[in-house]
């Protein structure tokens, strides 16, 4: 059903009420409201005659209640209807830009289970010229005007990309968009009509972009990004939005009956704080359920025979977690989950009747550390006497009792003390517990406020107090802010406290006195909406609604939107923006946006209301900074505004303090602006090494910080006034570290076991030690000759990937024991003047402790001050290593083997984390050494016979000598002569 058609039913089953009128755009969120945007009017009532509407401004039907209208100029147009009658409906002051950007990403998601990824499937829509599905976010598919504009986009160089906001990852598509028309202008009267044909006969999935993401539950926000590419002047808008896990809401099972609320009361809504588009919507008919901002629903209904049937209509307050919707019912909690609908009690850690409240988190932090073993709470829960706080799988903790609050705040025993209510504060470890404390309570009574950290379970009384009428009940929000920043209000007004409770008052208005139910024909407030800019909208039963700002102290009516019979809640979409829910009596619900910025901005300019600075920038793109040891975080605030102004800048932080600042600010006045930029500097110069207490140091120095920067004046008018982010000091458990060329995979990973000799481990055992190696945990071994020197290179990593080489000092030692190898390097030789720790002498020197925490950064000290240890024997191994010394790991000669090593990172000023790592090395190369007696019979029978043909040569040449000494050597021949 269309916007429009939706509109008309609303009418129809609101009945009779007072006039107003409203505007539309096709664009989701009021994106686009340009000059190239059709704005749609709409007039509610009978009295409608015509609109009035500047010359410049071309509307299709002056006289129709339903038209169109189009500006051609960029400014601030006074639009109204005029009616017959003596009263005159008010004016809009309607800002048009003249924006470049016409287009936007469409954008379906495909979830894939078996390897937990989302297909997210993008092409480009022209809203002024899309189908009436993409307009309504329904379309699969894109229409044919779609396909040709992603496909000339694409053909101009348009490719987007996913990048993740809290962990800043990109994702690229899989392949181009289109093996179409390669030509640079598929426009041209030669090839128009072959690229028509081209496209209308192309499948779909070749116009469209697609990207694979992993399914995520803490890097949500996610934004479509493109190139900046122009068609016809035209430029893309990028999209953020939020991705979870596939949410599934719970089913309907048949024969359940309806939850409601008591028959005539208001809506009560409440969403998962870090997934706002799941949310819970109980009415006085139904509740309802809903994962996609109510574009669809289900009913939440329960077995029978559970609850009565005053029971099942009495629901007092809802809270929607990951464990399901909690119900309070007559003083006892409910939970509806996939599997059952059940009564929470003692088993749970809850008592069994007597709770009079509970909330969940309203505002999300992805990231927590945490310096105790501790966890995040997800819901509060009260009684007059004690506070509870639930955790994940439905477990409740008792944090406090009312007798120990009055022995906290020292308060007399003759008084009246009671949890009031309680509240979660911005800071993510934090919960407050508001208590009402009266002597003889027949008129007023005293509100007080102490906070509990759940990280150091701390309480912490704060300087704030309230006077209040002993029949009256003040609800409360604590707003989008680094420090504790409160609205609170009645039936009737609203009142604030800023700056950690040093400021306070209540929310003035132009006139009554800031009562706003006499601004709104006797209504009551109904409910206060908070967002993450800052905004703060106050919506009365009756559907008139005010508006006003963090820091600010006034409030102003905004422009009817809603017919004040109907009822309706306000809720945050995916985009973090406010839409409206309406609640019709046949059962069916509407969810409408509602273009809070435009409608404030009318109110601005009718009121005058200018902001004191032009622009305010920085570079906080993030929400959470974590600092390590030796690390630190420069970020700049510009602001620039009218000079003479002294408008500055401030920041302001909330936490344990543990960081030093360092300002930085630079003036440029010019044209008769001041343009002032500050660069803050955010470190620790503690020095770790060689303390007494190392750990204890540690946990002094680490924590959480919220902060902001904000400018020192601001008006309504401005823009976001302050930018909230976290520090976290201390380990970073998404750091790693590695040895370098080692892996896991690159392998035959096969069942292995060897044998090291006992001579060779350290504590010298009686037996050998037989050794499984363990793939999984060991990784592939490096093959090294037996002569082969190693000098290990240790990497640092994180979730996104390689980040450094180390340079600081690391141990190693081999995880079985074994003590075979050495090092090249001497203690002279690495420039020690006093000897050097070593895995012997620190053994010794810790004996009750496991090798692996014998030695560590805890107790380093360096061997390059006469001051510091001892002297020694210099020439022994060194057995430091860092990337710069060139100290190696050497192997014995005599035998191969396989070594697993341990690194530790060694320098206490590197990191709050334990980094270790693991690799081995297998040598080879070594002939085995043969059995003593065997080379001693070989070497005895080698010189037995070397020892005889020395004795049989001495006698071969005494008999040649004797021969040849009594025998001459040569008988001369003589001849005879004859006679």
């Amino acid at each position: 059903m269309s916007a429009w058609a939706m509109t008309l039913l609303l009418w129809w089953l609101s009945g009779r009420g007072s006039a107003l009128w409203r505007y539309y755009s096709n664009s989701p969120n009021y994106r686009i409201f340009s000059t190239r945007s059709a704005i749609k009017l709409e007039y509610e009532g009978t009295l409608f005659s015509k609109w009035d509407v500047p010359v410049s401004c071309h509307i299709k039907n002056k006289s129709s209640p339903k038209t169109e209208l189009r500006c051609s100029f960029a400014g601030v147009y006074v639009i109204k209807p005029l009616v017959t009658g003596p009263e005159e409906e008010e004016e809009r002051y309607l800002s048009v830009d003249n924006s470049h950007t016409c287009f936007l990403w469409y954008y379906t998601i495909e979830n894939l289970f078996h390897n937990l990824t989302q297909v997210i499937v993008m092409w480009i829509y022209d809203p002024e010229n899309a189908d009436q599905n993409e307009v309504m976010r329904y379309a699969y598919a894109p229409s044919l005007n779609s396909i040709i504009l992603s496909t000339q986009l694409a053909i101009l160089g348009q490719k987007p990309i996913i990048f993740t906001i809290l962990k800043s990852k990109t994702y690229f598509p899989e392949g181009p968009i289109t093996n179409g028309p390669a030509a640079s202008n598929p426009w041209s009267s030669a090839k128009c009509q072959d690229t028509w044909q081209d496209l209308l006969v192309s499948p779909f999935a070749s116009r469209t972009w697609k990207i694979i993401v992993p399914m995520s539950a803490d890097d949500v926000i996610k934004e479509i990004r493109g190139n900046q590419v122009a068609f016809q002047d035209c430029f893309i808008a990028d999209n953020l939005f939020l991705l979870t896990f596939p949410l599934v809401t719970i089913p309907e099972i048949p024969g359940s009956l309806p939850i409601s609320s008591p028959r005539g009361s208001q809506l009560i809504c409440d969403w998962n704080c870090c997934v706002p588009s799941s949310a819970v919507l109980v009415v006085d008919m139904e509740t309802f359920q809903t994962n996609d901002s109510f574009r669809t629903w289900t009913r939440i209904r329960v077995p029978p025979n559970i609850l009565t049937d005053d029971e099942r209509h009495s629901v007092a307050a809802v809270s929607l977690t990951w464990d399901g919707i909690f119900f309070l019912i007559k003083g006892t909690i409910y939970l509806k989950d996939f599997l059952r609908f059940r009564r929470l009690g003692t088993k749970e850690g809850l008592p069994d009747d007597g709770i009079i409240g509970i909330t969940s988190r309203k505002w999300c932090w992805v990231k927590v550390i945490f310096k105790s073993k501790g966890r995040r709470s997800t819901l509060a829960v009260w009684t007059e006497n004690e506070a509870y706080l639930g955790y994940a799988s439905v477990i409740f903790v008792k944090i406090i009792t009312i007798k120990e609050l009055r022995n906290l705040l020292d308060l007399s025993p003759a008084a009246t003390l009671t949890i009031y209510s309680m509240e979660y504060t911005a800071h993510p470890l934090e919960v407050a517990v508001f208590l009402s404390y009266c002597v003889i309570c027949t008129s007023d009574k005293k509100i007080y406020l102490v906070t509990y950290n759940e990280d150091s379970r701390e309480w912490l009384c704060q300087d704030y107090t309230f006077d209040v009428s002993v029949d009256s009940f003040l609800a409360s929000h604590f707003l989008y802010s680094a420090v504790p920043e409160l609205i609170q209000w009645d039936k009737h007004r609203i009142y604030y406290t800023y700056s950690n409770f040093t400021v306070s008052g209540v929310f003035q208005t132009p006139t009554e006195n800031g009562n706003l139910s006499r601004l709104s024909q006797n209504s009551v407030i109904h409910e206060v909406f908070t967002d993450y800019f800052g905004s703060i909208v106050i919506k009365m039963e009756n559907n008139i609604m005010f508006y006003s700002k963090i820091h600010i102290k006034q409030a102003i009516k905004l422009h009817g939107w809603t017919n004040k019979t109907i009822k309706s809640s306000i809720a945050l979409n995916t985009a973090g923006l406010l839409y409206l829910i309406y609640v019709y009596e046949n059962g069916t619900i509407q969810a409408q946006e509602y273009p809070l910025k435009l409608e404030a901005q009318s109110i601005f300019y009718k009121i005058k209301d200018v902001c004191p600075y032009m622009a305010f920038h920085n570079n906080i793109f993030r929400v959470f900074y974590h600092l390590d040891k030796g690390e630190n975080l420069s970020l700049w605030a510009q602001i620039v505004y009218p000079e003479n102004l002294g408008v500055s800048m401030i920041v302001e932080s909330y936490g344990p303090k543990i960081l030093k600042e360092k300002k930085d600010i630079d003036y440029e006045i010019a044209l008769g602006y001041c343009t002032k930029t500050m660069t803050v500097t955010f470190f620790q110069t503690v020095n770790y090494e060689a303390v007494d207490d190392y750990f204890k140091l540690q946990d002094q120095n680490t924590g959480l910080l919220t902060l902001h920067i904000r400018p020192s004046r601001f008006s309504m008018s401005c823009p976001l006034p302050h930018k909230v982010f976290q520090i976290a000091v201390g380990c970073d458990s998404v750091k790693y570290i590695a040895a370098k060329g080692f892996n896991k995979t690159a392998c035959f990973q096969h069942n292995v076991s060897y044998v090291i000799d006992k001579s060779y481990l350290r504590h010298q055992p009686s037996e050998d030690l037989i050794v499984t190696y363990d793939w999984k945990e060991y990784g592939c071994p490096l093959r090294l000759a037996i002569g082969e020197k190693f000098h290990p290179v240790i990497q640092l990593y994180n979730d996104n990937g390689y980040i450094n080489d180390i340079e600081v000092n690391f141990i190693v030692w081999e995880i079985h024991g074994r003590n075979d190898y050495s090092f090249n390097n001497t203690m002279r030789k690495s420039g020690c003047l006093n000897e050097a720790q070593n895995w012997k002498s620190m053994t010794e020197l810790n004996k009750d402790l496991p090798l692996e925490n014998a030695w560590g950064p805890e107790n380093y000290k360096h061997c390059f001050s006469y001051a510091i240890g001892k002297p020694g024997n210099l020439e022994q191994p060194y057995e430091i290593i860092n990337k710069s010394n060139y100290n190696h790991i050497i192997w014995p000669w005599g035998h191969s083997g396989m070594y697993v090593f341990r690194v530790k990172i060694l320098d206490p000023n590197y990191s709050f984390c334990n980094l270790t790592t693991t690799f081995a090395i297998e040598i080879y190369g070594l002939i085995p050494r043969p059995n003593f007696y065997l080379v001693a019979a070989f070497l005895f029978l080698l010189m037995l016979l070397f020892f005889s043909i020395l004795v049989l040569s001495y006698f071969r040449y005494m008999k040649i000598y004797k021969q040849y000494l009594y025998e001459p050597l040569n008988t001369p021949g003589r001849k005879q002569k004859n006679n």
